[in-house]
């Protein structure tokens, strides 16, 4: 009696417990929507401030000239420069003509240098500058500092004879 007063117990513990592991992973599933929403919520608002601060760049290029732009966009820390987020400019031939993290860089042509999975992305970029003006390019990059690749989206937007890009936006793969 004893023994089958145990194996009852046990048999209710079991239930409980299969009803509380229920409970447990309907909450799990409920964060883990809850978690992508609001990550998908903050991915659309980094696109949406990296969207602007190109236009913001495309604006002081018209309103102060070619050449000006170019120099406050070379600037660290300076207008179009938010620390991760920044604006680097290219001339319609892939050189390098603008950045404000690497000055090195300007002057290269990378026009034809591939990304991690040998897509030519900048070609890529020029057509899109070309054709409808601006927009949206993903490609995958080997961080320097963490030596792991990351998936970029960069956005372009046509400014005359240039291109300005903002590409700051990525995940670890």
């Amino acid at each position: 009696m004893i023994s089958g007063a145990v194996d009852t117990k046990t048999e209710e513990d079991k239930i409980k417990i299969g009803e509380g592991g229920k409970t447990m992973k309907k909450m799990i599933a409920v964060l883990v929507v809850v978690g992508l929403v609001v990550a998908g919520a903050a991915y659309a608002a980094e696109k949406d401030d990296a969207k602007a601060l190109v236009e913001k760049a495309v604006a002081y290029a018209g309103a102060e000239g070619k050449d000006k732009a170019l120099a406050e966009i070379s600037k660290a820390k300076g207008t179009f420069d938010k620390g991760e987020m920044y604006v680097f400019a290219y001339d319609f031939k892939g050189v390098v003509v603008a950045h404000p993290k690497n000055a090195k860089l300007i002057g290269k042509n990378l026009l034809e240098v591939p990304d991690n999975d040998g897509k030519l992305f900048r070609k890529e970029i020029v057509e899109l500058a070309k054709g409808k003006g601006s927009g949206w390019v993903d490609y995958k990059y080997m961080n320097p500092a963490s030596k792991k690749p990351e998936q970029k989206t960069t956005y372009i937007q046509k400014a005359g004879d240039i291109m300005l890009f903002i590409d700051e936006l990525h995940t670890i793969i």
